[in-house]
């Protein structure tokens, strides 16, 4: 009894500072949030009740057209980074020897260990009309002037990719690690080719880990600024860069605060949608 006591008052305390953490950094915050986006200023200055913070969202065509390319292109972005990723996870884990999987699985955290702002800028260095690409496509004379490919949606897409492909690979590859072995050599054996047992065994097992993984980048990439601020410049457009502006630029705390729940719950349709169209539930995901 002493010990179920102990072990409770145990879990109570470790469990406190992160109850703590989530009340105070996220809860709150988003609280005020919420009731600030129902909330705009009156001729007299009071706070007034009103829906035009969201009904704004849907009466200017370049904020809804913003959002959709910005869902658009996550959804690319979160294909892209499977078909990427999916090889290198299946590599890792059936492929190799244990012994290298883990020191190249290593490597494949390193991204982590650099932040995000010096991630973009070495994006930066490499794809500038005078970058590490350009330098050696002219210099080997298979271009006779530098691409323009910097500050375009093709470095604000590689950036994306680049920095949320880890977060695919990772839920994908504990997946795959529990992947018996001997079902593949059953219907190697049985006589079924490499595309069905691809098909029909691989990419159904590993699925929870795909849509863990895929909710991930999508979520990670569609609320992500710094990427498509610096790489993509003026000619992109992206729906966080228009929240950006509704509270910094304009000092539209209401609106702002209304796009970035529009943003969560459109996103979170979205979400939904996908998991409802490929069959799968939100309690198998990442198991």
């Amino acid at each position: 009894m002493e010990n179920k006591k102990g072990f409770n008052i145990t879990f109570y305390l470790l469990i406190l500072p992160v109850l703590l953490w989530l009340i105070v950094l996220i809860v709150l915050p988003h609280l005020d949030l919420l009731i600030s986006s129902f909330q705009a200023d009156s001729d007299s200055g009071a706070k007034i009740f009103t829906l035009e913070n969201y009904t704004a969202f849907f009466k200017s065509k370049i904020y809804w057209l913003t959002f959709v390319n910005t869902a658009a292109y996550a959804i690319g972005i979160t294909i892209l980074a499977f078909i990427v990723t999916f090889p290198v996870a299946f590599y890792l884990t059936k492929v190799i020897s244990k012994k290298y999987a883990s020191f190249l699985a290593l490597l494949l955290l390193i991204p982590l260990w650099v932040g995000e702002l010096v991630t973009v800028y070495g994006w930066m260095i490499l794809l500038g009309d005078h970058g590490v690409i350009n330098e050696f496509l002219l210099y080997i004379g298979l271009i006779d002037k530098p691409i323009n490919m910097l500050y375009t949606n093709f470095s604000m897409s590689i950036g994306l990719l680049y920095i949320s492909m880890l977060f695919m690979v990772v839920p994908v590859m504990s997946t795959l690690e529990s992947l018996d072995d001997s079902l593949i050599e059953a219907a190697s054996d049985l006589g079924a080719t490499k595309w069905t047992i691809f098909t029909r065994i691989i990419i159904p097992y590993s699925m929870p880990g795909i849509t863990s993984g895929g909710i991930i980048v999508f979520m990670l990439v569609i609320g992500d600024y710094v990427a498509p601020d610096i790489l993509g410049g003026k000619s992109s457009l992206w729906f966080t860069e228009q929240i950006y502006n509704e509270f910094l630029s304009t000092f539209n705390w209401g609106e702002g605060a209304a796009f970035g729940f529009l943003l969560l719950m459109i996103s979170s349709s979205i979400i939904w949608l996908a998991l409802k169209l490929t069959g799968q539930k939100l309690e198998r995901v990442g198991s």
